[in-house]
């Protein structure tokens, strides 16, 4: 293909996450010319992580915020230019692919898509309309505003488990609801969990309402007909009794999974129903020169070091074609 394109790049990464960062690290210090495009900030969800201590090399544990910025910093070290834009669009055109983002069009010969996925919510009434007013997706980056208050956790997964363990550092309690009657986190994570006197254990129950109190007067309200509601409580449901009680809380920490970001490649590569981007071991997609990697790709493991394993076999694997 002629590279007589306007902003021809070879390779496209599309998401400064682990996995991206690391394939755009891989493709440039295999000489391509490599642009990484990301419409928030670099690290994806490693930003809001409160520790990391299963990600190799590191003794200690390291901050998620810590390790975001080390894998920017390797990444700037090679030359990768890092393009703040959103991408609007993914077209092909023969062998190129085409991106039009917020600020222009581009052209490259492949893409590699890190799209990462978002937290994903509960599905109660009113959940959506209380972010910022006490239900929150991330225990690091709110749970600040919760020092001295009871708190619920919602998930049984090793995020569950963390930000429990984080918000006990300073709430007065933390209620970790789950549906199972066991958390699906690591031995190690769970047994944090069971020695935290500050953890209150809710399971086999799921959240069913959320109950909220108008700011100023204290009366008690389901109906948020306008922002000057918070948070007052949560009602359970134990799913093998039927029992359902209120726990007063002034937060809701939603932790049960994520939703991968992949509505922009719809259409374009193969996926599963639940949006994830089917590959082969190589990471490619069903469109050629289209690699997928990270936590938006069909697979058994979603961590930091598998997102980082998949930038680099995507990259490699690019880079020999």
């Amino acid at each position: 293909m002629k590279k007589n394109v306007e902003n021809f790049i070879d390779l496209i990464i599309i998401g400064a996450g682990p996995a991206g960062l690391t394939a755009a690290i891989y493709a440039a210090r295999a000489g391509l010319d490599v642009a990484v495009f990301e419409k928030a900030y670099a690290g994806g969800q490693v930003v809001s992580t409160y520790e990391i201590e299963n990600y190799p090399g590191f003794v200690d544990a390291v901050s998620g915020p810590d390790l975001a910025y080390k894998f920017e910093a390797q990444a700037r070290k090679f030359d990768v230019n890092i393009v703040y834009e959103e991408i609007l669009r993914i077209s092909i055109d023969g062998d190129m692919k085409i991106l039009q983002t917020t600020k222009g069009k581009y052209a490259a010969r492949g893409i590699i898509l890190a799209l990462g996925a978002n937290p994903k919510p509960l599905g109660v009434p009113m959940e959506k309309q209380l972010v910022g007013s006490g239900v929150a997706y991330c225990a690091t980056c709110d749970g600040a505003f919760y020092k001295g208050k009871d708190v619920a956790v919602v998930g049984g997964g090793n995020t569950a488990a963390e930000d429990a363990l984080f918000l006990a550092k300073f709430c007065n309690k933390v209620y970790l609801v789950h549906r199972r009657d066991v958390l699906r986190a690591d031995s190690i994570l769970a047994k944090r969990v069971a020695n935290e006197p500050k953890i209150h254990k809710v399971f086999d129950s799921v959240v069913t309402e959320i109950h909220t109190e108008s700011i100023g007067n204290g009366g008690i309200s389901t109906d948020l007909s306008a922002r000057r509601e918070k948070v007052s409580g949560i009602s359970v449901e134990n799913v093998k009794t039927g029992f359902s009680e209120i726990i007063s809380v002034s937060g809701l920490f939603v932790a049960v999974g994520t939703v991968p970001q992949t509505e922009i490649v719809r259409g374009l590569v193969d996926m599963t129903p639940s949006g994830h981007i089917i590959t082969d071991e190589k990471m490619r997609t069903s469109a050629h020169n289209i690699f997928a990697v990270g936590d938006i790709r069909d697979k058994v493991l979603r961590q930091i070091i598998t997102a980082a394993a998949d930038g680099a076999i995507a990259a490699t694997v690019f880079a020999a074609e």
